[in-house]
């Protein structure tokens, strides 16, 4: 569930003299909604964790857990595919009801980690994620060499959780958490870095800037919760 930045659509390339104001103006935008989306996600996983019925509903019906799952999966990937032909109301809309449905299912943490394990993980993850993220900022190394070998990376970690559902391994539980700390802090960098490029070939105005920084910020937003989850099953502690 980690979509890579499209480049079918670009605009004009930003004028020398306004090129680091049109960045951090669009980067603003991105870092917002990606905000956004974590604090939604945030206050949808404590509103559900509060209501017994509703834990009940959603972890009690193996079918409505999963039509949730692919429900998630299935938005990534439609916003993903088609940013760029849906408005920005809409777009905006996709990607905060994924932050929903998000929260919804992540409130299972709340069952199985205390509440001070869950918020120092948070603050980990959000200092490790905001070093990385400065890092592919300004970093010269061209981090795109990287990229398939990341995305390969991603692909290799979902599949060995799904296994590892079936195979109750808890060795293999540990190596792909460590695995998936790393790849995550590694695609954080490589994704800032990936948004500041496409940022700088491309006005940050009107409804194509507005998309790409919805998009940038969903692809932000997946690295930190990823990096989130498999943090928690090192630094949780468990009920």
């Amino acid at each position: 569930m980690d979509p890579r930045l499209s480049s079918a659509s670009r605009a004009t390339p930003l004028p020398i003299g306004d090129e680091q104001h049109n960045l951090s103006v669009f980067l603003t935008k991105v870092y917002g909604w990606m905000a956004a989306g974590l604090l939604l996600t945030a206050a949808t996983s404590l509103l559900v964790a509060d209501s017994p019925a509703a834990l009940n509903l959603i972890f009690g019906n193996r079918l409505v857990f999963w039509g949730l799952l692919i429900a998630e999966f299935g938005l990534v990937m439609f916003i993903s595919a088609r940013i760029h032909a849906l408005q920005v109301g809409t777009a905006v809309f996709l990607f905060m009801l994924y932050a929903v449905l998000n929260g919804v299912t992540m409130a299972a943490i709340f069952r199985i980690y205390t509440g001070s394990s869950i918020a120092a993980t948070f603050a980990v993850t959000a200092g490790t994620f905001a070093a990385m993220s400065v890092y592919g900022y300004v970093t010269k190394t061209d981090l795109s060499r990287f990229g398939n070998l990341l995305l390969m990376a991603v692909v290799g970690l979902i599949i060995a959780g799904l296994v590892n559902m079936f195979l109750q391994n808890s060795l293999l539980q540990t190596v792909i958490s460590g695995v998936g700390v790393l790849v995550f802090t590694a695609l954080t960098a490589y994704d800032t870095q990936k948004i500041k490029e496409q940022a700088l070939e491309m006005g940050h105005e009107g409804e194509t800037g507005a998309k790409v920084a919805l998009l940038g910020a969903l692809t932000l937003y997946l690295d930190f919760i990823n990096l989130f989850l498999f943090m928690l099953r090192f630094f949780g502690g468990r009920r």
